[in-house]
């Protein structure tokens, strides 16, 4: 790909992301007029405080679908981590920093798998993660006895609110997070390779790089990064819920795509996907207070998901076309 066209696919994408700013804008201006309570420090407050483990979870997926990948696995393993920390810390009496790295190293295991099967075996993800959701969900059960672990003051640390405005120390790591996958992105060799496993295999051979080395990595990181919402999660209930993030997988990929990381790989940021995650959390938030059935509020969100599926078929028409009209290979 040229640079070229490399450059007008860069301002398209800076130029989506400002669009989902207005939106994200023009959503929280709609729901102040609407209800009575949108504006307010303690909606917003709340709202910041229930993000992280959604945050982190799609973070990591977004690195999986710009390597053409994806992960259905993701909220099972982030129960599964839950469920782990939780019996570590109340039935074994172990400390939690030593149960949180249990719980962690049991979440990039099940992206460890994940990603061996996707690279060494070449079995399609949609297959292999869809195995692992089943697998940690059911692992999950048998760990808890199906039963809620109630963790209280074991897990303050988690779920410690910081001096400033009330925000968690979790929702402010899962900033840090989204910066620190952002960088690697768009500054490391690593993040060209990902972005080169999705969109141009070939040139990275060329370079000598393995793409089956670098989707391992993809999905341990996505695994690791699903075991840290979990543990987020814990934080924020103080409890372990065998039953925690069933159907996040659909929520975390709804906010990647929203956020603009094409489901056929090699284009996406993590700054879009929380972008993405905002937009859905302020859509739902809002829906709420305003009074909206449940099926009416899935009916708008899967609308939504539409709309940016169809804009991102759109933007790699145009894509396409740009580089017809200079004569390149798009």
């Amino acid at each position: 790909m040229t640079l070229a066209v490399a450059g007008w696919r860069r301002s398209f994408s800076i130029g989506y992301r400002g669009g989902l700013v207005l939106v994200l804008l023009g959503l929280c201006v709609a729901f102040g007029l609407i209800t009575d309570h949108f504006w307010s420090a303690v909606t917003f407050r709340t709202l910041a405080n229930q993000l992280p483990p959604l945050v982190i979870a799609s973070a990591g997926l977004t690195l999986v679908l710009i390597a053409g990948g994806i992960d259905l696995s993701v909220g099972s393993v982030l129960a599964l981590a839950a469920a782990v920390l939780g019996v570590l810390t109340v039935d074994q009496g172990l400390p939690l920093l030593l149960a949180a790295l249990v719980a962690l190293a049991v979440g990039g295991l099940c992206g460890a798998i994940n990603g061996a099967l996707v690279a060494r075996w070449s079995i399609p993800s949609f297959l292999v993660t869809l195995g692992m959701l089943e697998i940690a969900r059911g692992s999950t059960y048998l760990v808890t006895a199906s039963r809620t672990s109630y963790l209280g003051d074991r897990v303050s640390a988690l779920g410690a609110n910081l001096p400033v405005l009330g925000l968690s120390a979790a929702f402010v790591g899962s900033l840090a997070v989204v910066g620190a996958l952002q960088f690697v992105l768009s500054r490391t060799a690593f993040g060209r390779w990902v972005f080169a496993v999705g969109g141009n295999r070939t040139a990275l051979h060329r370079c000598g790089v393995r793409p089956s080395r670098v989707q391992f990595a993809v999905f341990t990181l996505a695994g690791l990064l699903a075991a840290a919402a979990g543990l987020c999660q814990v934080g924020y209930l103080q409890s372990a819920d065998p039953n925690a993030a069933i159907g996040m997988e659909l929520s975390a990929i709804a906010a990647v795509v929203i956020g603009g990381t094409s489901l056929l790989g090699g284009r996406g940021s993590v700054t879009g996907t929380l972008l993405g995650v905002l937009v859905i959390a302020v859509l739902q938030t809002g829906l709420a207070q305003a009074g909206a059935t449940e099926p009416t509020k899935r009916i708008i969100t899967g609308a939504a998901i539409l709309l940016a599926v169809a804009t991102d078929v759109w933007r790699r028409r145009r894509s396409a076309d740009a580089g017809s009209r200079r004569g390149l290979d798009p």
